[in-house]
């Protein structure tokens, strides 16, 4: 009677466990084995696409994409910079690099302009370059392509403006993150008559804008790059070359030399001179731009402030270290005045027989 009782009461006591498995079941939807697995693998995959698209939308917040001709750069922006006081027609030569080698921090958001020198050797492009580097705001670079590895092709000439115009070329004329105007001087004979066309596409497509700075008068030029060529190798100043010279003292002793010029030579270097002046402002005509002259500047120095304005800089006292070399009149400067003097009367270019051809 006992084992009869027993029995039934673990058949009831299983009958139950039973009946608690298929309400569990039930109540979680899995009432089949062989569905399980799908039921998961779908709640798993759109958990996946979920978290996907939350991670993309942080990434493209916090990121912006740079596309230029050479590749495409990924640069952390932090935060969106607004000039409301920035005409619509400045905008494009208003920018805001993102140097790779440093961050600007609190400066990040100072607007930049983009600039470059157009000249030619002994035209006063180093003192002009003193000048603007005097102020705060400004950094030009010097000659940057005056090293052949720099303009060798057209792709090394657009790697180096990337590094200069991301704030990333390191000079004696760097400022700091806080440079509201970078630039450089670039002689005619460096490459770039050679590349113009893809230069000025550059130009124009990274809002740069160009300073043309030449000299009216080619046969004072010519004096000073006959000079300077004749110290290159005769290095006058205690045994070394200077192109420019910071004391009165210097410049005299440099100008004790008298070149004697090379009248049959004399006409057609004017000539390539001035072709090249006008080819340079053609080929670049479509950019902007403002066309200097270093007498102009000498004659009357509120043309710096044109500059500034030019640059959207803050205005400044301009100043320079550098002594002119050249300051007496030129029939005491070339050793055969009165041969040069008679090659070019009658020419185009006898005017610049007389005084510095100011005007």
């Amino acid at each position: 009677m006992h084992s009869v009782e027993t029995r039934k009461k673990t058949e009831e006591e299983g009958k139950m466990v039973e009946d608690c498995s298929a309400v569990n079941k039930d109540a979680f939807g899995i009432k089949s084995h062989k569905k399980y697995p799908v039921v998961l693998r779908a709640v798993v995959l759109a958990l996946i696409m979920i978290s996907s698209i939350y991670i993309c939308s942080i990434c493209l917040s916090q990121r912006e994409l740079i596309i230029i001709p050479r590749g495409m750069r990924v640069g952390i922006k932090g935060k969106t910079c607004t000039r409301p006081s920035i005409s619509p027609d400045e905008l494009p030569y208003t920018h805001y690099p993102t140097p790779v080698t440093y961050t600007r921090n609190e400066c990040s958001c100072t607007p930049v302009r983009y600039f470059a020198i157009l000249s030619m050797q002994r035209s006063g492009s180093g003192w002009f370059e003193t000048l603007l580097n005097s102020h705060i705001n400004i950094s030009s670079n010097g000659e940057i392509f005056s090293v052949k590895e720099r303009r060798s092709n057209i792709s090394a000439i657009m790697n180096t403006l990337d590094r200069v115009y991301n704030l990333d070329w390191f000079s004696s004329a760097s400022k700091n993150e806080c440079t509201g105007a970078i630039g450089f001087k670039w002689m005619l004979n460096q490459g770039l008559m050679q590349n113009h066309e893809g230069i000025a596409q550059y130009f124009n497509q990274r809002g740069v804008t160009l300073i043309f700075l030449f000299r009216r008068n080619f046969l004072r030029r010519w004096v000073s790059v006959l000079a300077n060529s004749h110290d290159r190798d005769a290095k006058q100043l205690n045994g070394t070359h200077k192109a420019h010279v910071h004391s009165r003292h210097e410049a005299d002793i440099l100008a004790r030399y008298k070149p004697t010029i090379d009248v049959r030579k004399l006409i057609p270097d004017f000539e390539h001179t001035s072709k090249w002046t006008a080819d340079a402002i053609q080929f670049f005509e479509d950019t902007h731009h403002v066309v200097l002259y270093y007498e102009d500047i000498i004659r009357n120095r509120t043309k710096l402030v044109d500059v500034l304005d030019f640059l959207r800089m803050p205005h400044r006292e301009l100043k320079s270290q550098h002594v002119k070399i050249h300051t007496r009149p030129l029939s005491d400067q070339i050793e055969n005045w009165d041969e040069v003097s008679q090659a070019l009367k009658g020419t185009k270019f006898e005017v610049f027989l007389n005084s510095d051809h100011i005007k």
